[in-house]
């Protein structure tokens, strides 16, 4: 026997970790969410929360976990050429991405919602979508532009009626293939090119017309495309009328594939799950969707309804963050106590899970406001509140997941946390469809131009108007700035910004008065509209600490 505090005890004692959070599987992603389950309450029902719990216990388990780690670990490779030397422009993908993928298509994340007969179906789909992307976010990129292809098809009806089925269906089905072969399509987009990014007016590729009716060729490049391996693409070119949206097919009718070849994958931040594309286009066969010269009005739908998967997206992040976070401190003791009940500690995650609630109450509104858009309200607060939301949610990402991150100290900087990948992600969805200037302006095209989007958010807002009298001098102080910026407008695009976030924050403010419990609603009132936020998280004042940290840490079942 070895004597005591020999080096063959130390060893023994290295065997067993001790103090260190377990693995945070075998929660419930959607039903252990109070925020999450909440929203889908109020904007949907009971019936619609119930549907959502397999979803939820699934995103959390183990198995989606692993899927999710082996899914980046094992990055997607590009097969330009097959063993003959034919040209084949290939992404081959791990097995877990097509797990991955094969689950969130068959939950209905994808276009199911634009063929559905349920009045709740865009809630039910954002609120699955919000918790399914935290088992991995990178896979999340193709679910979203499907399901934002489908409003800008309506521009023609037969092309609609031709690809709403497919890209509607539950079934995953991958591979180049006809069409008229598959159970089920995904859809991509291609609109940036190297000189011009967001101003796509700049663009270089070139549309001809062919001797078919509304059929052309495409010559050109795309800059960021990505997803290669999906079935079509809305494209933008350069027709005799001026910028034009296509639809372009990867295989064409008869089995052959389209002239598209897949010049490289970006090496980009964030996950690496995902193929990211350069393309160039010669000859390549095109539809045209809606007139020539009409293509940012035709494609701006499927803008619009990517824009709000990147608020959920970023929505996810932080959840999945500050899930990470809350649970660490409640599994981790130093200097003699749980992190959870150092009252500092208690600050940072409480102010993170006020920054997460926010987020995710206001993704969901806007979601409603997709089930409820034949109401001209609706409509016009979609027209505003997505801009707003996009430019505020997705800038406050980066530094809510490094905040999180720092939580788990030492192994949140270690891949195996996870932690590094959502660190590396935040910064996606705020760059993706319009940086946050792109936003800001178009908060500003929306007051200038639609009064009723303006009307729609002061009525949304003013829903909570004696609720709590922080927000209420908010809202008169914010409404009294747009009334000096509009009065000298040489000053309004410069302070787009800042305008912006104060009426996204004035929106969650809203939300978390009229629907959150009390200790959230008054914390983010005293932290967020009495005196701004200064980007430190853990600086509230007072306040129900312990139930805030409490209502946003995942249980586990025992056993």
């Amino acid at each position: 026997m070895a004597p005591a505090n020999s080096p063959a005890d130390g060893r023994a004692a290295h065997r067993v970790a001790t103090n260190q959070a377990p693995p945070l599987t075998g929660h419930d992603v959607v039903g252990g969410d109070a925020a999450l389950s909440e929203a889908v309450l109020r904007h949907a029902d009971e019936a619609t929360l119930a549907g959502l719990l397999p979803l939820g216990r699934e995103a959390g388990s183990a198995e989606a976990r692993e899927h999710g780690r082996l899914a980046n670990e094992h990055p997607p490779r590009l097969v330009p050429y097959d063993r003959y030397g034919t040209r084949v422009d290939e992404v081959e993908f791990h097995p877990s991405w097509h797990w991955l993928m094969g689950r969130a298509v068959g939950h209905g994340l994808a276009a199911a919602p634009w063929e559905s007969d349920d009045p709740l179906a865009h809630v039910r789909r954002a609120a699955g979508f919000l918790a399914w992307s935290q088992t991995e976010p990178g896979h999340g990129c193709p679910v979203s532009m499907t399901y934002a292809a489908v409003p800008a098809l309506r521009a023609d009806d037969a092309v609609a009626k031709e690809w709403t089925p497919l890209l509607a269906s539950t079934s995953y089905d991958p591979g180049l293939r006809a069409p008229a072969a598959k159970r089920g399509a995904l859809a991509g987009m291609g609109m940036t090119e190297k000189q011009g990014g967001s101003d796509v007016r700049a663009n270089l590729t070139e549309a001809r017309p062919t001797a078919t009716d509304g059929e052309y060729t495409l010559h050109g490049h795309k800059w960021f495309t990505s997803a290669p391996m999906n079935d079509v693409f809305l494209v933008l070119a350069q027709a005799g009328g001026g910028v034009t949206c296509f639809v372009v097919p990867r295989v064409l009718p008869d089995g052959t594939r389209n002239q598209l070849d897949v010049v490289r994958l970006k090496d980009k931040l964030g996950n690496r799950s995902n193929a990211s594309a350069e393309l160039e286009l010669d000859g390549t066969v095109a539809r045209r969707l809606g007139d020539e010269g009409r293509g940012v009005r035709t494609i701006i739908e499927m803008v619009a309804a990517t824009r709000l998967d990147c608020v959920l997206g970023s929505a996810s992040l932080m959840r999945r963050a500050v899930a990470e976070a809350s649970w660490h401190v409640a599994h981790r003791a130093a200097f003699g106590r749980r992190l959870a009940d150092q009252p500092l500690m208690q600050n940072v995650v409480a102010d993170l899970a006020l920054e997460s609630e926010a987020a995710t109450a206001l993704a969901l509104r806007l979601a409603a406001a997709v089930d409820g858009t034949p109401d001209p309200h609706e409509a016009a607060l979609r027209r505003l509140a997505l801009p707003l939301a996009k430019f505020w949610v997705c800038k406050r990402t980066p530094g809510m997941v490094a905040e999180a991150l720092e939580c788990l100290g030492g192994n949140g900087y270690v891949e195996e946390s996870g932690m590094p990948l959502l660190y590396r992600e935040a910064p996606l969805n705020s760059v993706w469809e319009g940086s946050g200037n792109v936003n800001a302006l178009d908060v500003l095209r929306a007051l200038g131009r639609e009064p009723e989007a303006l009307d729609a958010w002061i009525t949304e807002v003013g829903l909570a108007r004696g609720g709590d009298p922080r927000l209420d001098r908010a809202l008169e102080d914010t409404l009294a700035m747009l009334g000096s910026l509009m009065a000298e407008p040489t000053s309004m695009e410069r302070s787009a910004r800042r305008l912006a976030g104060r009426m996204a924050l004035l929106l969650q403010g809203s939300l978390l008065v009229r629907y959150a419990p009390p200790e959230v609603a008054d914390a983010f009132c005293a932290s967020r509209l009495a005196s701004p936020h200064d980007g430190v998280y853990g600086a509230l004042e007072g306040g129900e600490l312990r139930a805030l940290v409490e209502r946003t840490t995942p249980t586990v079942p025992a056993g």
